[in-house]
């Protein structure tokens, strides 16, 4: 029982909207945090995304900077994520909280014009939510001057970390005011966030929504054992089941190859990876959250942060090669209390390999051996035949990258790239057409 936000210390403003957004029980992370946050304390918050670490860290930021008015080029908190995306969302998630108390937001991260943000940051923005390295040229511009942050969050850290951020986030640390207030919330705490917890934060108070390796008890894991060639044909309709599904791949080549073969296939898929632009990367994901598009297929970049509701689906194409990226693609999915299913393919050679990633990350996933258009496959994934009638309008085009896609699908994993290996990419796709020509015309 986490009691009410009305038993908590907030502002009067606040209450009043987070009424207006139903929202009146705190989630654990935010009943455990709210209070010290609040009184100023130094927090190491340690949980999974989805259990409501934005709220958490953002309304006592929020709170303890009202009232205070940021001068030009010198914020007075800062909120340092690893990801465009999660970028966004915060900002989101806290605008109608910082709009009650009269504060002013800015958002600063990469593939959006910076003379934008550099206007906002003159303008006076009293929070900034950014990503380390469009941070980091703002401060190498002179446009952005941290001497006045009293409050700053690091969220996901262990992200941050993973993604070489390490050196930019200890620059704006060693830029914020000494005294200020600092709260890091990671889901786990390797070597690189100890260090920073150990040289910033001061006596921090420790809460934690999960064990560090935990996997949510809503939440089912399978792996389902395919046959090589027919990997397509069960990816496909596995995608053309009805609701959401977010499938994962290793490289922006495989994703966009699967999806231009999804489209063709008439299933309403878009990609999201690293190699498109930032309004693309929006669009796209507005596209999912409505429901206009059904399939999201990405890259790690979508592992992070992102929170979508209803999505009771998360299926790893090409399977996770360590613990980590397993618990936060899984995470996706059975977000905030609800359910879940986590389905990764895999070749049989791939089988002992996988096991130790599921063992390192706390999952006893349940195993079967399936093919394309048996019942099995649709018992556990909602999985039907495509329409097979090609989408209207273009297919989601090709990145220009020469990673090898679908790590699984090749011979070999080290198949040297060339005519030989694109040719046997396309055959790939004209056997699953083949295959769910032939299951439609049974």
């Amino acid at each position: 029982m986490n009691g009410s936000f009305s038993d908590l210390d907030l502002p009067a403003e606040v209450l009043r909207t987070l009424a207006e957004h139903d929202m009146r029980e705190p989630f654990p992370i935010q009943a455990a945090t709210l209070p010290d946050a609040l009184a100023g304390h130094d927090v190491l918050g340690r949980g999974r995304t989805g259990s409501g670490k934005t709220l958490a860290f953002g309304l006592p930021l929020l709170v303890r900077t009202a009232g205070r008015r940021a001068e030009p080029k010198q914020p007075l908190a800062l909120i340092l994520v690893p990801t465009r995306e999660l970028a966004q969302q915060v900002s989101a998630a806290l605008a109608p909280y910082a709009q009650a108390l009269g504060l002013r937001m800015a958002t600063v991260v990469g593939g959006i014009s910076i003379g934008r943000q550099v206007a906002a940051l003159r303008d006076g923005a009293d929070v900034v939510v950014a990503t380390p390295g469009r941070l980091h040229d703002l401060i190498d511009r002179k446009a952005c001057r941290l001497g006045r942050v009293r409050i700053t969050v690091l969220d996901e850290a262990d992200q941050m970390c993973d993604m070489g951020f390490l050196p930019q986030v200890t620059e704006a640390l060693d830029q914020v005011h000494p005294d200020g207030q600092r709260m890091l919330f990671s889901a786990t705490l390797d070597r690189d966030v100890d260090q920073l917890v150990e040289r910033y934060l001061h006596s921090p108070v420790v809460h934690s929504a999960d064990p560090s390796t935990s996997s949510v008890t809503t939440m089912d894991h399978h792996v389902l054992v395919v046959h090589g060639p027919d990997r397509y044909a069960v990816a496909t309709e596995i995608a053309a089941r009805d609701g959401r599904v977010l499938m994962f791949l290793d490289t922006k080549h495989g994703v966009d190859l699967l999806t231009r073969h999804l489209r063709g296939s008439g299933v309403h898929a878009a990609a999201l990876h690293s190699g498109k632009s930032q309004p693309q990367r929006s669009r796209t994901l507005a596209q999912f959250k409505s429901g206009q598009v059904t399939v999201l297929v990405a890259t790690n970049v979508a592992a992070r942060g992102l929170h979508i509701d209803d999505l009771d689906l998360v299926v790893n194409v090409d399977p996770p090669t360590d613990a980590k990226d397993y618990l936060h693609r899984a995470g996706r999915t059975a977000r905030a209390g609800e359910s879940g299913r986590v389905v990764t393919l895999v070749l049989s050679g791939q089988r002992r390999e996988l096991s130790k990633v599921t063992a390192d990350a706390g999952i006893e996933p349940t195993v079967t051996k399936v093919r394309s258009g048996e019942a099995e496959l649709s018992r556990i994934t909602g999985a039907k035949a495509p329409s097979g009638k090609p989408l209207d309008g273009p297919a989601t085009p090709p990145a220009k990258n020469t990673n090898t896609p679908f790590r699984g699908l090749g011979t070999t994993k080290d198949a040297s790239p060339g005519r030989s290996r694109k040719s046997g990419e396309a055959r790939k796709l004209a056997e699953a057409r083949k295959a769910a020509q032939v299951r439609r015309g049974r």
